[in-house]
């Protein structure tokens, strides 16, 4: 934890195949983004947002396990992420959304390309509902850790010993 404005910041941890909501104060983070999908979705206006980390595109494979946990995979995952920031009194056409990760770790011959698909259904996904990602750092081979100042909205990614804002 650590201070923002004299407030005390409450930091939540998304592991893989997780999500965590965050209100004003909040500082959300997820480590090791590679081919996962990093979503943060974020309401200026009522200080709430929302971050995601799903491994793999299409819950087809295993529905018994989307079932359990929608966050495993980008479709059934990214819905559950904007209805809980709705639920949290985010409204849609106010949200700031950004995406990261989404790389090839082991380089142009992986065979599954898990990141190339996830980034392709979430664009799938946020077309077809009419959402546009603001800002994004998808691709390349380097893992990446996203910190999701709730209370500003700022997005800093960290990868490679490098940080950046997104």
């Amino acid at each position: 934890m650590g201070k923002n404005n004299g407030t005390e910041l409450m930091r939540h941890i998304v592991v893989v195949a997780d999500m965590k909501l965050g209100a004003k104060g909040d500082l959300v983070v997820t480590h090791a983004l590679g081919s996962c999908l990093g979503l943060m979705v974020y309401d200026p206006v009522a200080k709430v947002g929302g971050l995601l980390h799903a491994m793999l595109p299409l819950s087809k494979i295993n529905r018994q396990k989307a079932k359990e946990n929608p966050f495993m995979f980008v479709d059934t995952g990214v819905p559950v992420l904007f209805k809980q920031v709705y639920a949290a009194g985010g409204q849609k056409q106010r949200l700031v959304v950004k995406a990261a990760g989404c790389g090839n770790p082991l380089g142009k011959n992986e065979m599954f390309k898990i990141g190339q698909r996830n980034y392709t259904l979430l664009k799938k996904l946020l077309w077809k509902n009419g959402v546009l990602l603001e800002s994004e750092a998808i691709g390349g081979t380097d893992s990446r850790t996203v910190y999701f100042d709730i209370a500003s909205g700022t997005v800093k990614i960290s990868s490679c010993g490098k940080e950046s804002l997104l």
